[in-house]
């Protein structure tokens, strides 16, 4: 299989190759195993699991293909996700007529967000959309002169910002992160360490609350979620994390912590978006990816363990 991706993506250092090949070939056997079993164990219900693996297949082809393409269609690829999964949020939870321009001026910080990431100017980009546009989205409401809900409008906003926009767009920032002497995977192999563990964590999660699952953590929120499965995944996390040092410019033991931390962030990730969704009566939070349910819901975990990672390596290694 490597000998296959060298030929669609021969400027690849060895290090991504490698993860690329993990990445497909996992997806691969897990697939192919959901497969067999469906077979053998006709009355078995696999239809959650076979819908995780397929988005999986689809968020890791866009991500493999948005990063190792094009540097510059990476950003716009990723602002694209960004500008998506805000969509989602905002048409579910329920705005004024009058937010009408508040949501605009949220759009608009899109572009500039990633812009910040591109150009990775550090300083602007921590504090625009938690400090600028924190004190301006408010303005854009008070000027229409409702202020019937408006405090329900200004909590929401900002929240739908920080999450699928600030959250999200430490992926980005990850690629413009400068190179150091003897880490060959770069940014783009920080990017894939942490998409492949945040995937990892969440497939595993749900195969050992599957297979052993018996404590429910909360199960008013998430009736699937279970220590076992939580503690399963947070396990693997931390094995994958090990075996993928080599992306990542960390000492063996910084690995270690770390990716236990990606676990535990995207568990949380995962579990605040299904109380949102409960809160609303919501399966899905939208239908952009046929027959799975929208982005938000299929990179839920990622909003949470991307900026939990980034500000981890930052601190750590530049």
């Amino acid at each position: 299989m490597k000998h296959y991706v060298e030929l669609i993506f021969p400027a690849l250092s060895d290090e991504l190759i490698t993860v690329i090949t993990l990445i497909i070939g996992l997806l691969l056997a897990v697939s192919i195993i959901l497969f067999v079993t469906k077979k053998v164990f006709p009355g078995i219900d696999l239809q959650e699991s076979t819908s995780r693996i397929r988005s999986w297949w689809i968020m890791s082809a866009i991500f493999i293909g948005a990063v190792f393409i094009n540097y510059t269609l990476s950003y716009i690829c990723l602002a694209f996700l960004s500008f998506i999964a805000f969509r989602e949020l905002y048409s579910v939870l329920g705005f004024r007529e009058s937010d009408r321009r508040a949501i605009f001026w949220s759009l608009l910080a899109i572009p500039v967000q990633y812009y910040l990431a591109y150009i990775a100017w550090y300083g602007a980009y921590i504090i625009f959309i938690p400090v600028v546009m924190f004190l301006l989205l408010p303005l854009g409401m008070v000027l229409k002169g409702e202020t019937k809900g408006i405090t329900k409008s200004m909590a929401l906003l900002q929240w739908i910002l920080m999450l699928s926009v600030f959250g999200i767009s430490h992926l980005a920032y990850l690629l413009s992160l400068p190179e150091q002497d003897g880490f060959n995977a770069g940014g783009r192999g920080l990017l894939m360490f942490l998409v492949f563990l945040t995937e990892i964590n969440d497939i595993m999660q749900y195969i050992c609350g599957k297979v052993f699952g018996k404590h429910k953590i909360i199960p008013k929120i998430s009736p699937n979620k279970t220590w076992e499965g939580f503690i399963g995944g947070v396990v693997c996390t931390i094995l994958t994390g090990y075996l993928l040092a080599f992306l990542t410019p960390l000492s063996t033991g910084q690995v270690v912590w770390i990716s236990a931390f990606i676990a535990i962030a995207g568990f949380t990730g995962d579990l605040v978006i299904s109380a949102i969704k409960r809160d609303k009566g919501l399966k899905d939070l939208g239908e952009t990816i046929p027959g799975h349910g929208g982005v938000f819901d299929r990179i839920d975990s990622l909003a949470y363990t991307a900026p939990v990672f980034f500000h981890l390596i930052y601190y750590i290694a530049y």
